[in-house]
């Protein structure tokens, strides 16, 4: 059985101080992992959703218990340096420290022996990586602490201890493998890996979120706020789980709820791309349901608060292309179209392509491309990219969001008389790939 790794380090893509995207996937996939397997090590990272921010007890159980780690300090990652600290304080040695060439490590940390590695070249690291990792199953001490004060006493920690996080890992990697193929099978299938959880305060949060995770793959909106209050009062509280309640709520038609939900957490965590993208969903469906019921003026106040909650989301991170997307196409549905709308659209468009141009493309990518094609009656745009978003669609929900926006642009079109005879089969396409 081989020690356990733990990998510090951030997440997705994310952007350096001088705006260059670093994959920070990718670097575990291609560097890290193979580094750490080479030296005989099992590689075990954080789950990227599990925490938003929280440090809690399997985390501090994998920074203590697990024999290596490997910590990325690319982006002076706050979470990472935490992290690191914790580790430094508990283990005299078997840390490797790592970071991308360019980026400049902080005073505190100047005096470790860090690996530097190129992006754009991650081979030419993995052997000094290795080879560090080899050199501290040696016990050559590289917590400054320790190093600091010799005669500071090693805690010791029972191997009864160690033995029984292992198997906590084991089950836990165990779970999320049934997950998957749960998600695969229904809701169902998923329901019942959550009945053999048992006591869901009492789980692993990385576990609790993949099952709260597969419930959205299905679409089964109740389903995720029923398990939200049965998750700890700390997880509860994280940013992601509270986004994602407001998106279930709203889901639901429980509107009030959905927004209140949203708004108590800008007021209380700051605004977000993500949140106020949600929030602009929740005025978008208002709107619909206002126009629906002959409310010209309730649906005329709800589409200009949609739009400019929209708006907002993208002005907080130009680089999220998901509010801007939504913001421009309602400007399309206002009546007049507005006007700003031709001064966002490009901006949306080139966000979008710069990331397809880097790697790493998903599903709403190219959705967006496709919608913005539409917007701007390109229709040979739009046959070249429907084919590339079909591809990627994972589930059912995503399509359904890109058909009813679309539906919305042509229908308006409809009215003003403006509408090409393509748009429908565009819609079409991407019902049938629902399964609907």
């Amino acid at each position: 059985m081989k020690p356990l790794c733990f990998v510090l380090m951030p997440f997705g893509r994310k952007a350096d101080t001088t705006g260059a995207m670093i994959d920070f996937d990718r670097l575990y996939e291609e560097l890290i992992k193979p580094a750490v397997t080479e030296a005989e090590l099992e590689p075990l990272r954080a789950d990227e959703e599990v925490v938003g921010g929280i440090i809690h007890k399997p985390m501090f159980e994998r920074l203590i218990l697990c024999e290596y780690a490997v910590a990325d300090l690319t982006l002076a990652n706050a979470n990472v340096f935490y992290e690191l600290g914790i580790r430094h304080a508990y283990r005299p040695w078997s840390t490797v420290p790592i970071i991308a060439e360019g980026q400049r490590l902080p005073f505190d940390v100047q005096m470790l022996r860090t690996v530097h590695y190129n992006p754009a070249a991650l081979a030419d690291a993995k052997g000094t990586i290795t080879k560090l990792l080899v050199e501290a199953r040696a016990g050559r001490k590289d917590s400054p602490l320790f190093q600091l004060l010799n005669d500071l006493p090693v805690p010791a920690v029972a191997h009864e201890k160690t033995d029984t996080f292992r198997e906590q890992v084991e089950y836990s990697n165990e779970i999320k493998s049934r997950l998957r193929t749960a998600r695969t099978q229904g809701v169902d299938a998923v329901r019942k890996v959550e009945e053999e959880l048992g006591r869901i305060a009492d789980a692993e949060s990385g576990v609790v979120i993949d099952l709260f995770l597969s419930y959205r793959a299905r679409s089964a909106w109740a389903d995720m706020v029923a398990l939200v209050e049965k998750m700890a009062p700390p997880l509860r509280e994280t940013v992601m789980v509270r986004e994602q309640l407001g998106l279930a709520m709203n889901r639901l038609k429980r509107r009030d709820e959905a927004e209140a939900v949203l708004t108590k957490l800008i007021e209380e965590r700051g605004a977000s791309s993500e949140t106020l993208g949600i929030l602009g969903r929740v005025y978008k469906d208002r709107w619909e349901e206002a126009v629906k019921a002959g409310d010209e003026i309730l649906a005329q106040g709800y589409l200009e608060r949609a739009i400019e909650t929209y708006l907002g989301g993208f002005e907080t991170d130009w680089r999220d292309a998901y509010p801007g997307v939504n913001a421009v196409t309602l400007m399309e549905l206002h009546d007049p179209p507005d006007e700003r709308r031709t001064e966002i659209l490009p901006v949306v468009r080139y966000d979008v392509e710069r990331k397809i141009a880097k790697g790493k493309a998903d599903y709403w990518d190219y959705a967006t491309l496709l919608e913005l094609a539409v917007l701007g009656m390109d229709q040979g745009e739009a046959a070249k990219v429907l084919p590339k978003a079909l591809a990627l669609v994972r589930e059912s929900w995503e399509p359904e969001t890109t058909v009813r926006n679309l539906r919305l642009i042509r229908e308006a079109r409809e009215r003003r008389g403006t509408a090409p005879d393509w748009a429908k089969r565009v819609e079409e396409a991407l019902v049938r790939r629902t399964g609907s």
